[in-house]
């Protein structure tokens, strides 16, 4: 019965979430630009699509290896959906949404919240960082083709010098960030854990939960496979991506190189500071705009492209992802 109530609770929100999509969209548009787009295009979106979410579990199988032998392949892609899920959900996509997959690792693993939001962190950094050297070396071929704008390389060279600081600072200035982190969040912890504890967690709980977050996220320099496992998988989900890109503008007639595609997948990941699930709206213009800016290609053919991807890739994420996200265990503040 529980199972039953579950995969209903799951189906209903993800469906829900479907729904919201689609009338934000309108589903006039959505129909009418996916009809621009040949229906062998749109059969080969959808699987490609499909793939993308579920090669998404090799970075999750590496990421948790390292917590009590990690998870099964199976259940790696279940929480590969149920992240593409959250991603949707959550506002600031994967800054806000590892938060809340952490929960649910550190149940399935056995081990606790800190931890898993270790190893997840340096995932998320790891597949990232790969994303953007990649596409800042395709960028940088096709401006030699005299093909890319130049403002497109400077934009992508200084989010890897922004990502490569990022991590040089959160490393070296350890201790400063660490007192900085234990000084914010004890009182959020007390007031939080006194909802469901006798005896709240204080300030020497925290303490040792940023210890064993700096444990696990450091681990990785003994596991360099694991680490190149991640990247491989990031670099593949954006193959994906752009290949379902290019069949989608291939399906409009619009011809252009596959390579350029790979190059801008990153590119539209600022909009994952504006503060509406599943970046609506930003997320489409930038990529759309991308495409445009570096391939060249009518802005028509652009807009239904990523229109018709997006549409299977929130279906995917919210369908499937809702329904993966209710068997997880995790729910209540135990992990019953």
């Amino acid at each position: 019965m529980r199972r039953s109530l579950r995969f209903a609770a799951g189906a209903t929100l993800g469906v829900a979430a479907l729904a919201a999509y689609l009338a934000y969209a309108g589903p006039h548009q959505v129909l009418d630009r996916a009809t621009a787009v040949a229906p062998w295009a749109v059969a080969v979106v959808a699987a490609l699509v499909v793939c993308e979410a579920v090669v998404d579990g090799v970075g999750v199988w590496a990421s948790v290896r390292p917590l009590n032998g990690g998870i099964s392949p199976r259940r790696s892609v279940q929480f590969a959906l149920a992240g593409d899920f959250f991603d949707v959900l959550s506002p600031a996509g994967p800054v806000s949404s590892e938060p809340i997959m952490a929960r649910f690792f550190g149940v399935e693993t056995g081990t606790g919240y800190s931890e898993a939001l270790g190893v997840r962190g340096v995932a998320k950094y790891v597949k990232s960082g790969a994303q953007l050297l990649v596409s800042t070396a395709l960028v940088a071929v096709l401006l030699l083709d005299g093909v890319s704008p130049r403002y497109v390389l400077v934009t992508l060279g200084g989010a890897v010098g922004v990502l490569a600081l990022g991590g040089v600072v959160l490393v070296g200035g350890r201790g400063p960030l660490d007192r900085a982190v234990v000084v914010l969040l004890s009182p959020v912890v007390r007031v939080i854990s006194g909802l469901y504890r006798e005896d709240p967690h204080g300030h020497e709980v925290v303490v040792a939960a940023v210890e064993r977050f700096w444990t696990r996220a450091l681990a990785f320099r003994e596991a360099p496979r694991l680490v190149a496992l991640i990247a491989l998988g990031g670099v593949l989900e954006q193959l994906l991506t752009a290949s379902a890109l290019w069949v989608a503008l291939a399906g409009t007639g619009s011809s252009v190189a596959l390579i350029a595609l790979v190059a801008v997948i990153p590119l539209p990941q600022a909009a994952s500071v504006v503060p509406v699930p599943g970046s609506l709206g930003a997320y489409d213009v930038l990529l759309a705009g991308a495409l445009v800016v570096v391939t060249g290609v009518p802005s028509a053919s652009a807009a239904a492209a990523v229109l018709v991807v997006r549409t299977f890739g929130l279906a995917t994420a919210l369908g499937v992802g809702g329904l993966a996200t209710a068997f997880l265990r995790g729910w209540t503040p135990r992990g019953g």
